[in-house]
């Protein structure tokens, strides 16, 4: 008597199986190996500047390389000398008071992401996410045991979402609201007045916010930054903010990010992050230090060449017949509209996603672009213009030239 066929084991768990790859850090790797083999590829798909971290920070993480202190574990929630320089920070760039038991140093801004859900949300739990969104939202949501719940903005409202749709998709489930601004991918930036009707529709619901400031210094023109929790004081015993120094001080690859909430929660997430990763780098930890006390002149230089640079990506894409690109107003992305295109003839091809014509796009232009799908609306391309302006300004001419070969 033969033995019974025992069942499929599962290899990997459904909660982490389930866990999509972050697309733009897979066209980013993909697009440094096909230059590493040779081919002149230029990458729009990175968010990260491609400025060096200034100086001066460099040299505050070589003197810690020398610091026999930092040679050694520290408070798993962060230096106490970081958070005092967060708690004088936040004040400073936001008007928003905190004490230092308010602040969780954390491994980047995802690993701060991914602990304040996780910290708040129980199973089943709705977070309502306005769409165009960061790929990784959802699958921090999805980790944490929460559902997430779109809510779709497109170019016509400049990608922003309203109370309406807020209170739409609202159910006696939903815990938490995610609000963005400077946002990316769509470098769209709510008003100061838009920030505190939503803040109050929140209130008024009882409903939880937690809200991303990472791109708080990258806004253009007369376009103000607005933090939620300063302008809706009210509701900040139920406000999480995340935020780091990998944007403003071109500081992506050192790692420091943080949560800014009510004590409870920023002792919860600190537990969490205990047994997950204990401390930040120490040395990325002085190099924060650093950045946040030192002034923002490194910060102007650079938002003065993302100003030139934005410019000149919108006037480029803008110029491709079937492609519409509104002008951003903050972060370093734009997010134009390619449904025009889509179902064209291109070279013996018909694209019928934008998935399929970015990939058109990197094979017959070399050139990496990230399909408007990553960010939960199909029909759209996001292109980081933080890059250098010959390689912004010959990659979008190698698109013009492949695109402007569409034909029905």
């Amino acid at each position: 008597m033969s033995a019974a066929t025992p069942p499929t084991e599962r290899r990997v768990s459904a909660r982490v199986g389930a866990i999509s790859e972050s697309a733009t850090l897979a066209v980013d790797a993909k697009a440094k190996a096909l230059k590493a083999a040779g081919r002149p590829v230029i990458g729009f798909g990175a968010g990260e500047p491609d400025f060096p971290t200034p100086g001066y920070i460099v040299e505050a993480a070589v003197e810690a390389c020398r610091t026999p202190k930092y040679h050694r574990y520290t408070p798993a929630g962060g230096l106490p000398e970081l958070k005092a320089a967060i708690v004088a920070k936040t004040k400073r760039d936001s008007g928003y008071e905190i004490e230092p038991a308010q602040v969780l140093v954390t491994n980047g801004g995802k690993q701060a992401i991914y602990e304040a859900f996780a910290a708040i949300l129980d199973p089943g739990d709705e977070v309502i996410v306005p769409a165009p969104y960061w790929t990784t939202y959802p699958e921090s949501i999805r980790l944490a045991g929460g559902v997430p719940v779109e809510v779709v903005a497109d170019e016509t409202t400049g990608y922003r979402v309203s109370v309406e749709q807020l209170e739409a998709a609202r159910t006696e489930r939903t815990k938490v609201v995610l609000f963005v601004s400077p946002s990316n991918p769509t470098g769209a930036v709510y008003s100061a007045a838009d920030t505190e009707a939503i803040g109050r529709w929140a209130l008024e619901h009882g409903l939880w916010v937690l809200t991303d400031e990472i791109y708080e210094h990258l806004v253009y023109g007369d376009t103000a930054f607005t933090s939620l929790p300063s302008v809706v004081p009210e509701l900040r015993d139920k406000c999480v903010v995340v935020n780091g120094v990998a944007k403003t001080y071109a500081m992506t690859g050192w790692r420091v990010g943080w949560i800014v909430g009510p004590k409870d929660v920023v002792k919860a997430a600190t537990n969490l992050q205990s047994h997950a990763t204990s401390n930040v780098s120490n040395v990325a930890q002085v190099a924060a230090i650093a950045a946040l006390t030192g002034d923002l002149t490194a910060v102007a230089e650079m938002r003065t060449a993302f100003v030139r640079r934005r410019r000149t990506i919108v006037r480029m894409l803008n110029e491709i017949d079937g492609v519409l690109c509104p002008e951003p107003e903050g972060a370093f992305y734009v997010y134009p509209s390619v449904k025009a295109l889509l179902g064209k003839e291109i070279r013996g091809k018909r694209p019928r996603t934008s998935v399929e014509l970015a990939t058109l796009i990197l094979d017959e232009a070399e050139v990496a672009v990230v399909p408007g799908e990553a960010f939960g609306t199909p029909g759209y391309l996001r292109l980081s213009y933080a890059l250098g302006d010959e390689d912004l300004a010959e990659g979008v001419a190698r698109m013009r030239k492949l695109l402007g070969e569409a034909q029905d």
